[in-house]
């Protein structure tokens, strides 16, 4: 529901307040995206009405679009600002006033600001602001160095709003789009759509506590485990703050370019959800972390080798008992790294990189110090490769690799377009060729091949 507006800016103060011609802002006002009928005043909801606008500017989207929309929803602009201010527009304060208020510099207030994802360019802060500015003090003053403080906003900043686009963009394909799709629009598309998200939107933050009571839990356990490596005589002395030893796994799909080509963005992303899905649930079950996902490509870490070596060679067995899977790869290093932002960098992230890019199907490839650090390993042997000079490292790598000895494969035949592994079950077309029979796994990647030979 609207709330009640506040018509207390001039045309020109407006104007001030967003940087539009006062020209500009008339004409808007005729096509009454902005301003209150039969009223000369404007009021804050104007202004952030006027973002929206130039927003929709930037992604080519004109004045006569928006007014469209204005009409079948009968106040498009007015629904997102309710939104993006369910609680109303209250005051706004100058950066100094804000610095002043809190107790803390102008200057550590505007690099917060942009640390934390707010406009450099933003004039005003509003109360939220301020008591975000409030926590970080007592941040400060619990004894976190600014170099930390601003890894720690970088963080909330980067994971919540992942959180957040996640929350309004699947609810728009899944929910927004299905409705539309089945014949609501307008201002009636509309009311669904809000009936539909308003019992959703009680249940963020009761979901987001729950899942930071979990992952706090998991990081109190390991921090309790490197106090005691303290106590026990085990805590290495550090080079540098936040550094740690642990190791690091790179998991990946081979032949995952080709069939993206061939299966399509579609099919290839199912894909990708379900080796999501088996990476998680193993990863889990050896007390791993997943740090990164870019593509098809998992990072992953460990406090020891053996989980991470586990954990890989399962994930490898788990993929080759589905019906169509491609094959994975792997690589596993162990070493010192540094802990910034929520992820880890260093050199030994590097190598373990590198070595994950050398391994080929089917194969996980350690490091000498982790296979000197695994050893023990049930039911794991590690056979030695050779030495490999990998790109950008100037020394070359002894390498090795880790092969289960009780591994159940499912004999698999490979597609020759995509480069799925195929069960028997998962076969979709043959092809007999010059007494060579090819396997597909579906009927498009069988008339790819028929194609590609005749050309």
């Amino acid at each position: 529901m609207s709330q009640q507006r506040s018509l207390e800016l001039s045309l020109e103060e407006l104007a001030r307040r967003t940087g539009e011609t006062p020209e500009q802002l008339l004409r808007w006002r005729s096509l009454r995206l902005i301003g209150a009928e039969d009223q000369e005043g404007f009021g804050p909801e104007d202004v952030e009405s006027v973002r929206l606008i130039q927003l929709s500017f930037r992604r080519g989207i004109n004045a006569e679009t928006i007014a469209r929309a204005e009409v079948e929803e009968k106040g498009f602009l007015r629904h997102y600002v309710d939104q993006l201010f369910p609680a109303g527009i209250g005051p706004t304060y100058s950066v100094a006033e804000a610095a002043a208020m809190v107790g803390l510099d102008v200057e550590l207030v505007c690099r917060l600001q942009e640390v934390s994802g707010s406009p450099g360019s933003k004039e005003r802060l509003d109360k939220e602001d301020v008591e975000g500015l409030r926590g970080w003090r007592v941040a400060l003053e619990a004894g976190l160095p600014e170099e930390a403080l601003f890894q720690l906003v970088r963080v909330y900043a980067d994971a919540l709003g992942r959180v957040a686009e996640a929350e309004a963009r699947l609810f728009h394909f899944y929910v927004h789009e299905r409705l539309r799709d089945g014949g609501l629009s307008g201002l009636e598309l509309h009311n669904a759509t809000e009936a539909a998200s308003r019992p959703m939107r009680q249940l963020i933050e009761p979901a987001l506590l729950y899942f930071h009571r979990k992952g706090m839990a998991s990081a109190l356990r390991e921090d309790m485990l490197m106090h005691l490596a303290e106590y026990a005589g085990g805590a290495e002395r550090r080079e540098a703050p936040a550094q740690l030893r642990l190791a690091i796994a790179f998991l990946d799909l081979a032949s995952f370019t080709p069939m993206t080509e061939s299966m399509g963005d579609v099919a290839a992303a199912q894909v990708v959800e379900r080796f999501s899905e088996l990476v998680r649930e193993v990863v889990n079950k050896h007390q791993g972390r997943v740090v990164e996902r870019i593509g098809d490509a998992f990072m992953l870490v460990f406090s020891e080798p053996r989980s991470a070596v586990a954990c890989a060679l399962e994930v490898e067995e788990r993929t080759t008992q589905e019906a169509q899977f491609p094959a994975v790869r792997g690589g596993v290093h162990f070493g010192p790294v540094l802990y910034r932002e929520g992820g880890y960098v260093g050199a030994n992230v590097n190598i373990a990189s590198r070595v994950a890019g050398e391994a080929r199907r089917h194969q996980v490839l350690v490091t000498a110090v982790v296979r000197k650090e695994a050893d023990a390993l049930p039911d794991v042997d590690f056979v030695p490769i050779g030495k490999r000079r990998l790109k950008g490292l100037a020394d070359e790598l002894e390498l090795f690799e880790a092969r289960t000895r009780s591994a159940r494969r499912t004999e698999t035949v490979v597609d020759p377009v995509c480069g799925m592994e195929l069960t028997r079950s998962g076969v979709a077309a043959r092809l007999s060729v010059e007494g060579t029979e090819h396997s597909f796994c579906s009927e498009s990647c069988l008339r790819i091949f028929v194609e590609s030979r005749n050309r």
